[in-house]
């Protein structure tokens, strides 16, 4: 049976474009997106969601406590059957009454080489601090801001002249791939948590020197 993955996003959605051509490929095998949730009407990504065909909710947010909004979100990933859901652009904190409904069975992809540059703006975080490479991290989450156990990282390099945009446009082009990457290790069940790392099964455990 196909795993069923719930989206949330709030903007243009290209990191679930990228997610819907995995899975339309078979890169990300025995899966399908069985909702995409939005928490602002009129989303970009609601809009290619609809027209790929794939079911769409808007739940919006603005006048709710977070944990009313959540339980609501939570309601319909339920519903949906969700066995994972995907944070693509979701530009809000998870309440501990989500995080409780879905133990580690929450990924988000952050445009930095966490625990470097949490939160907003991180290309010009970057910039400003003046790193060499940066990059992009999936990682579960839990009820802290970019906190949860690592996934995957791909790094990227800083050019002299980078602006935030066009240092951004370089690492969302590693965003898409490693999403994927990341996505279809996780619903393969085929990996272990260590510490503050989710490792691939068939990795070696280290060994004490």
């Amino acid at each position: 049976m196909a795993k069923r993955i719930g989206v949330l996003l709030s903007g243009r959605g290209s990191n679930f474009e990228a997610l819907a051509d995995s899975v339309a490929a078979g890169r990300i095998p025995d899966a399908e997106i069985a909702v995409a949730v939005s928490n602002r009407e009129g989303a970009p990504g609601i809009d290619r969601a609809r027209a790929r065909g794939i079911e769409t909710r808007v739940i919006p947010s603005k006048g709710l406590q977070r944990e009313e909004h959540d339980r609501l979100v939570v309601a319909t990933l339920e519903e949906r059957r969700v066995d994972l859901v995907c944070l693509a652009g979701y530009m809000r904190l998870l309440s501990p009454y989500f995080i409780q409904k879905f133990p580690q069975r929450i990924l988000n992809i952050h445009p930095s080489l966490l625990p470097a540059f949490p939160g907003l703006e991180a290309q010009r975080q970057a910039l400003e601090y003046g790193v060499k490479f940066t990059g992009c991290t999936v990682h579960f989450v839990d009820e802290n801001l970019d906190a949860g156990p690592i996934v995957a990282q791909a790094v990227v390099p800083v050019r002299d002249g980078d602006t935030p945009e066009t240092l951004a446009a370089r690492v969302l082009a590693e965003e898409h791939q490693l999403y994927t990457e990341a996505v279809r290790l996780v619903l393969s069940g085929k990996f272990r948590i260590e510490g503050r790392r989710a490792i691939a099964a068939e990795a070696p455990r280290a060994k004490a020197t």
